[in-house]
């Protein structure tokens, strides 16, 4: 038997056991619910970017502030320049796609050897081998200098037009074509640069670079970047236009002339940006450039226009 005191004394610690209880699993149920870190986009240039891009990383305790049109400003400045462009950007952090320009499927030129990597590496994951170390030597010329005879080489190992267009469609690009010939008939440069592409399928193939359920491997992704971002200084032009040197840029350019008097240039630049608040991939397609340089400044012009719009 308990006196009345005890009595009381009982039932006051029952109540501040209960309290204290009572904070402890809300308090326990407030740090599970929160949810995993916000995504943050890069700045400073990183060892391995694709690692910014994990899938936990994308979770977010909002969804993330979309985005007006980056490229409805630039619509007025295409106008006043010569030959066709098209331009696809996508922003990373919202998923919105924005796309300039209508016309058929251009050449693509030296972007075709990202195209050329990824159905390589791809076909290395299928075996189960990794990539030789000749080809990986070719593969950082053909990526970072541009080489056309790496590319070749590269274009063979990859299994040809066949494999590429099979690579090409499990990707889902769905409006690109290998080049049937490396040696064309009167066209004196490789014919993989007359494979024809859209920059909507660009975009596409560059989307692989970033997806954990890609076609590539994580490590396979990381590689690709980093070739990208290390390319030579001479070709770091295009959606690179007025991106600070302080963002990360991942790129591959192409340029090819079209008819024997160099009057009519293909010009393509594809590429990640990220780092100040910005996180995206830009595809741009011009033909019809009366000069080689000319088609460079469309490009750079276009990508300061996107880069501002883009904050």
């Amino acid at each position: 038997m308990f006196s009345p005191w005890a009595r009381a004394g009982l039932a006051a610690s029952a109540v501040l056991i209960a309290l204290t209880a009572g904070f402890l699993l809300t308090s326990g149920f407030q740090r599970t619910g929160a949810g995993g870190p916000a995504y943050r986009g890069t700045g400073a240039r990183p060892r391995t970017p694709v690692a910014s891009h994990s899938p936990s990383n994308f979770a977010a305790h909002q969804p993330p502030a979309r985005h007006r049109d980056p490229l409805s400003a630039a619509t007025s400045y295409v106008t006043g320049r010569s030959g066709t462009v098209l331009a696809s950007v996508y922003d990373i952090g919202t998923g919105q796609t924005w796309n300039l320009g209508q016309g058929q499927a251009q050449a693509e030129a030296s972007i075709v050897k990202l195209d050329i990597l990824e159905t390589l590496m791809a076909r290395s994951r299928d075996t189960g081998a990794g990539l030789p170390a000749a080809d990986s030597a070719l593969a950082q010329r053909m990526i970072e200098d541009s080489d056309n005879d790496a590319a070749t080489s590269l274009w063979y190992a990859a299994g040809g037009p066949g494999q590429i267009r099979s690579f090409n469609a499990s990707a889902g690009l769905r409006h690109t074509s290998p080049s049937r010939c490396v040696q064309c008939p009167g066209f004196p440069w490789p014919g993989w640069g007359l494979t024809t592409t859209t920059a909507a399928d660009q975009i596409t193939l560059l989307q692989q670079l970033f997806a954990p359920g890609s076609l590539l491997t994580y490590g396979q992704r990381s590689y690709v970047l980093r070739l990208m971002e290390h390319v030579t200084s001479s070709q770091r032009w295009g959606v690179s236009g007025s991106v600070p040197i302080r963002a990360t840029v991942a790129l591959k350019n192409g340029w090819l002339p079209l008819n024997d008097e160099d009057t009519d240039w293909q010009i393509n630049s594809i590429g990640w940006i990220s780092g100040l608040g910005r996180d995206y991939l830009m595809a741009v397609l011009t033909t019809g450039s009366p000069t080689e340089q000319y088609g460079i400044d469309t490009i750079d012009g276009l990508s300061a226009i996107v880069w501002k719009d883009m904050r």
